[in-house]
């Protein structure tokens, strides 16, 4: 497993120290670690959506897929027991 060292304010480490000490993360590198990945994924979230919605934008729906779409939704909605 690869390393990292950092530099972090004196308040950025009391509020990870914080972290640590109330149980939520097992220690400095697993809430650095989990920053990390929750980053990451964010990210990966983002180009995933701006990827879609660019599909979208080259190759917009049409009235038939919208109006199918609709009647779905509206179908799938009218058979939930609220």
């Amino acid at each position: 497993m690869a390393q990292i060292i950092t530099r972090v304010d004196d308040q950025l480490m009391a509020q990870l120290d914080e972290i640590v000490a109330s149980g939520e993360v097992e220690s400095r590198s697993d809430a650095v670690r989990r920053a990390l990945e929750a980053m990451i994924d964010q990210r990966r979230r983002r180009l995933v959506g701006e990827a879609i919605a660019d599909g979208y934008r080259r190759v917009p729906e049409t009235e038939e897929e919208l109006r199918w779409a609709t009647e779905n939704a509206r179908a799938l909605v009218a058979e939930e027991p609220w």
